[in-house]
């Protein structure tokens, strides 16, 4: 993004996470293993050394009643290139990485040469941009101003690239397509073959 609305992103993080709110009402619940969370932190401790900012650190956080639990408050990484770990891998926690680009064609050269093709958004108030984007970008999901484009049941999961193994997507027609046996029949006959005496009653008056 080019001008990332930082203060609206950590108010929101802030408020939102195991900051302000107690276990049983917290938007985050911690990782899944103590192996987990230190992943995730190593890969933010990673980008901090390689020269990112991170503008929301929640690596420090505790909760009174579980001080061994396994937390990890919001945290808002700016700054990040392609060369960084945050970029390269998954995190799988709460974690925003923040990248910057002048232009829409930058933003589409951006997503292309990731080899992943699982999900992007634009958010936009130009019809142009939308449509330009929506046709440039080589990735199987495309939101125009939603956050997330997973698609309904009724069509199919489309990630592509990296982000797809097989040759059919799993829901949607394709999936009704996976499921589905086709049979084929193909017949011969001839007139010899009508048994005699058989007539066709006809519906027209």
């Amino acid at each position: 993004i080019r001008r990332p609305p930082r203060s609206t992103l950590m108010r929101s993080s802030a408020a939102s996470d195991v900051y302000k709110r107690q276990v049983s009402t917290q938007s985050t619940g911690p990782m899944i293993s103590p192996e987990a969370k230190q992943r995730a932190i190593d890969i933010i401790n990673s980008s901090e050394k390689a020269g990112a900012k991170i503008l929301l650190d929640g690596r420090g956080i505790t909760i009174a009643d579980y001080p061994d639990g396994n937390f990890l408050g919001a945290t808002i990484i700016d700054g990040v290139t392609t060369s960084m770990e945050c970029y390269q891998e998954e995190i799988f926690g709460p974690v925003l990485s923040i990248m910057r680009v002048d232009t829409i064609d930058e933003a589409i050269e951006l997503i292309n040469n990731n080899p992943y093709g699982n999900g992007t958004a634009l958010f936009t108030r130009s019809g142009a941009a939308a449509r330009k984007f929506q046709h440039d970008v080589d990735v199987g999901q495309v939101g125009i101003n939603l956050p997330i484009p997973v698609p309904l049941p009724m069509f199919s999961f489309t990630g592509s690239r990296g982000s797809f193994v097989g040759s059919q997507h799993f829901y949607g027609k394709e999936g009704v397509k996976f499921y589905t046996q086709i049979q084929t029949t193909t017949a011969n006959w001839s007139e010899d073959d009508i048994p005699s005496g058989l007539t066709f009653e006809s519906s027209r008056k």
